[in-house]
């Protein structure tokens, strides 16, 4: 069997794309380009144009890098023309695609460094905007990638500079073909695979010219899907996925009243999505304004700077409500980027109530950053009773789902319930098969070990487990293992780790243990921390214990045993100050808050050619903050030592998974606590499309009857508010406590229905919070009374640490968990399996794999013994049901099987689907012509199914 050659495949795609309207001309060199685009500017604007009126215009177009290039095709030029008159050239129109004409053809030559040919070149109006490299089958596409760069520094420059318009280039093998914008400075990494609405990838040459190159989606891809990044000076392209949410976005606001939400994983580009939703929407004329939200001020900054970023001067900053409420008085500024709390303020105090009272009836488009997490309070419901013509639009990494639903004053609600439906979804599993976020390395390290020689146990009502994870040996030892491990991690420092602990009494101590290694001259990192501190925290130097003073001494100067963990913040603010030359402290709001500034800047710019080595942090040592919604490519390391669990994992994990270069292959998550049973159950919840997104809830007048009931029952217990005073034995009030808080729950339960009025109740409302007053009294005292006694078990364990497992998660990390569930026994084995095939079902690749891999857990695990063969038997098992679907298709068929095989090889091999004379070559007897169209496709589907099954992806 011959090989494809380049110059075939080149011919066939000029051929396919004359045919889906191209206009194909022969274009030699820059002489001939130069004319081509003369005539087609003229046709374009309906002028035509004197030789010195079109070297002004050849002159403009000369001028400028490709990101100033970029702004030159979207913008208006005008000429002097030779009657004194000003003209205006126009080179692509935005508004109406239809007005564009686009052009086909291939192997221009340019003089340059080195004199270049290049393959194919779709023009528009005369200008090169797309360029396409091409490689026979069989070598790797990367050689395209590289060719496009060695061209970017040879020859695009030349002449004219015309190739610097170039928008998106395009490289494929034929088999594979992938997509990016001009931009010199980026790797192999960001390049793209086009994809359809359900995430699956479009590959193929052939069918990527269908669904990427027409004219119209081309045009659109240009006009509406470009991003010109201000702060980094480079054109940036949307993904497939973006692009799906950003258009789902526009359906609904064009077509609905209804919300929605995107689900995209995080770390793959929301803010960009966000903010192309956001400018698309503005630019519509029925839409008053588009109000982006984010959870909390230092996201308010970070976002504002980002969408700067894109698009300078979209956004001013919101000091305070009052500046949000003169933006959204403002009829000139349509896009404002503000926090939740502001907005809440807004809407809820009554001088700012009136200002806005004219936007009532307004329609607004609200766009809501990470909305797991700011929605689920009363400000959701404050913004929809105020607001009568609002469209509430939320992105999130990751979803509340029945399963990670946390119950708060309002109940339990999902994402759905606030948001209506996920308008699109891309998981952890898309991004990661796509490369477009990494993959995570999960290190598991035990740091507690049993001492072997223990006395016999002693009944205790519970042991501390808090005091041996805090214990200063423990965390010495870690901090000594980071130190040991750091460099290796990072590439001797090129990247940024985050540090996690578990509460800021943690932090303090790893801090200063930290600093003292740095004194002793153990290591020299660079280690910065930042926290939230509380203004009147507990004071551990308030025991209730008098001074150890004689009575007849004069009393001393007051001695503090402790620090206020303010008092901390600012000392280590202090040596920040000191390694970098900054003048911060929490002395006041601004500087705090330009503390943290600092922080976030110099880990993002760490990613700038300019940054300079001597301005980098090591180590961010953290609690919370910096967690979510913080992008830095530049961060590839997270150390754990505190308890995650479901969105909080995933979105602390996911700090690291950003897409930079080659060198940056995983993200690394080393956890000093056991979260791989946590880790698995977060990695399959967020796998999963089919997540269960709604909570039963029973109808108004149930739970109105079950407050009555409930009512009762409390006063057999309490039958006024005095009795509660009465209550003396700990039985009765704990018995109070328990009605009431079932009382409490189901009134938050019945605040959430719009029709909830008192007046339903037995009970009345002064009533109500008269005996929640005795509650909350009498809850802290018994909860004080009750507490446990926990006893020490320092004494009989030793600290160190130890690997206890390491994960790569990835497609191949499915059958690590068929090994482990080989052990598993009952319910256990049952969970482990639905996680497996949950993870299946939520990756597009391997869906249609699903029936065998769950038919090899069913027959074939069981007969396996040892747990190392599973990868040898999966393999020997997938080839032996391969030969069977193989034979069976050829049974139904009635096909040679040897020649059949032969043409899924060249099909497999080539990307090309066979004709149907190939594949009736197959059949023993050829097919009547009534018959032939409906057999030939048929086959044809067979084979397309069974080499997607068998090959594509193939995870073994």
């Amino acid at each position: 069997m011959s090989q494809q050659s380049e110059h075939i495949l080149e011919q066939e795609l000029v051929k396919q794309l004359t045919g889906l309207g191209y206009e194909y001309v022969k274009i030699n060199d820059s002489e001939e380009l130069l004319a081509n685009l003369k005539r087609q500017l003229e046709d374009f604007n309906g002028h035509t144009y004197t030789d010195q009126e079109f070297n002004q215009i050849r002159n403009h177009l000369s001028k400028g890098n490709v990101f100033e290039k970029a702004k030159t095709l979207r913008d208006r030029f005008a000429v002097k023309r030779e009657d004194e008159q000003t003209l205006y050239v126009q080179f692509f129109n935005s508004e109406d695609r239809t007005q564009n004409h686009f052009q086909v053809t291939h192997q221009v030559t340019a003089e340059g460094t080195y004199k270049t040919r290049y393959d194919v070149t779709l023009l528009v109006n005369g200008l090169p905007l797309v360029q396409i490299e091409l490689k026979r089958r069989g070598l790797e596409l990367k050689e395209a990638f590289n060719q496009i760069n060695r061209y970017q520094r040879h020859s695009f420059w030349s002449d004219s500079a015309l190739f610097q318009y170039v928008q998106i280039f395009v490289i494929s093998n034929g088999v594979n073909t992938k997509y990016y914008a001009n931009n010199r400075k980026q790797s192999f990494k960001q390049t793209f695979f086009w994809a359809n609405e359900k995430n699956n990838n479009i590959t193929k040459l052939e069918k990527f010219t269908d669904e990427f190159l027409n004219k119209d989606h081309l045009g659109k891809m240009i006009a509406k899907y470009m991003v010109m990044n201000e702060t980094f000076r480079i054109l940036m392209v949307l993904r497939p996925y973006q692009y799906y949410a950003v258009e789902a976005i526009i359906d609904q606001v064009k077509n609905s009243e209804k919300n929605g939400y995107i689900w995209h994983t995080t770390g793959s580009g929301k803010t960009l999505t966000s903010f192309k939703a956001s400018q698309v929407i503005m630019n519509q004329p029925e839409i008053h304004k588009v109000v982006f939200v984010v959870d909390r001020k230092d996201l308010d900054y970070q976002t504002a700077n980002e969408f700067n970023a894109f698009k300078k001067g979209s956004i001013d900053m919101t000091e305070n409500t009052k500046g949000l409420v003169d933006q959204l008085k403002d009829v000139n500024n349509k896009l404002i980027v503000t926090t939740i709390q502001k907005l809440n303020f807004a809407i809820k105090r009554k001088r700012y109530q009136k200002q806005i009272e004219y936007l009532r009836d307004e329609k607004i488009v609200f766009i809501f950053d990470e909305c797991h997490r700011s929605q689920f309070g009363d400000t959701h419901q404050r913004i929809t009773n105020f607001f009568n013509d609002c469209q509430l639009f939320g992105f999130t990494g990751t979803p509340i789902f029945a399963d990670n639903a946390v119950k708060n004053e309002l109940g339990k609600r999902t994402t759905k319930d606030l948001f209506d439906e996920c308008l699109h979804k891309y998981v952890i599993t898309d991004a990661i098969r796509d490369k477009n976020v990494l993959k995570f390395a999960l290190e598991y390290y035990s740091t507690i070990k049993r001492k072997p020689k223990m006395v016999g146990d002693i009944n205790v009502e519970d042991i501390d487990r808090a005091e041996a994870m805090s214990d200063p040996v423990r965390l010495n030892n870690i901090a000594d293992f980071i130190i040991a491990q750091h460099d290796r991690k990072t590439h001797s420092k090129a990247y940024t780790a985050i540090f996690t602990v578990s509460g800021i009494d943690e932090l303090i101590v790893y801090y200063d243990l930290f600093k003292e290694k740095k004194e002793a001259g153990d290591h020299d990192l660079r280690i910065a921390t930042i926290f939230s501190f509380q203004t009147n925290e507990d004071d551990s130097d308030a025991t209730g214990e008098l001074p150890d003073i004689s009575l007849a001494a004069e009393p001393p100067t007051e001695q503090y045993q402790t620090s206020h963990s303010r008092e901390k913040l600012d000392e280590y603010i202090d040596d920040y100050n000191q390694m970098f030359g900054t003048n911060f402290s929490t002395r006041d709001t601004q500087s705090y808050e330009n503390y943290y500034k600092d922080i976030s800047k110099r880990i993002k710019e760490r990613e700038k050619e300019s940054f300079q080595d001597k301005d980098r942090v090591d180590i961010l040592l953290v609690v919370n903050m910096f967690l979510t919604g913080f992008d830095a490519k530049k961060v590839n390391t997270l150390y754990v030592d505190k308890n995650l669990r479901y969105h909080g994992l995933i979105q602390a994990y996911s700090r690291t998974n950003r897409v930079i270069n080659e060198q940056k292959s995983q993200g690394n998550i080393l956890c000093f606590r056991n979260l791989k049973e946590r880790t698995d159950e977060a990695l399959t919840l967020f796998s999963n499309k089919d997540a269960k997104e709604e909570i039963f809830v029973p109808e108004y007048e149930e739970i109105v009857e079950r407050f009555n009931s409930a009512f009762i029952e409390m006063l057999q217990i309490a039958p006024t508010v005095k009795s509660v005073d009465n209550l003396i034995s700990e039985d009765d009030q704990l018995a109070f406590i328990k009605a009431f808080r079932d009382l409490m729950r189901i009134h938050n339960v019945l605040k959430t229905f719009a029709d909830f009025e008192w007046g339903d109740l037995s009970m009345e409302e002064q009533q109500f919070e008269d005996y929640k007053s005795k509650y909350l009294d009498l809850h802290e005292m018994v909860k004080h009374d009750h507490q446990k006694e926990k006893v020490s078990i320092l004494e009989d364990v030793d600290f160190e640490l130890e690997l206890i497992h390491r994960d790569e998660i990835n497609v191949a990390y499915i059958l690590k968990l068929i090994a482990k569930m080989k052990h598993a026994e009952g319910a256990d084995k049952d969970k482990q399996k639905k996680a497996i095939l949950d993870i299946i079902a939520g990756d597009v690749e391997l869906r249609s794999k699903r029936e065998l891999i769950e038919k090899f857990i069913e027959e074939q695990l069981p007969k396996i013994d040892d747990v190392d063969a599973i990868q040898d038997e999966f393999d020997k098992y997938w080839q032996e049901q391969k030969v069977l679907a193989l034979n069976k298709i050829c049974e139904e068929e009635n096909l040679d099987k040897k020649q059949f095989k032969n043409l899924i090889d060249t099909y497999v091999f080539t990307g090309k689907k066979p004709l149907k004379d190939d594949v009736f070559k197959c059949l023993e007897n050829r097919p009547s012509v009534l018959q032939a169209r409906q057999i030939g496709e048929r086959i044809i589907t067979k084979m397309d199914e069974f080499v997607n099954v068998f090959v594509d992806e193939m995870v073994a």
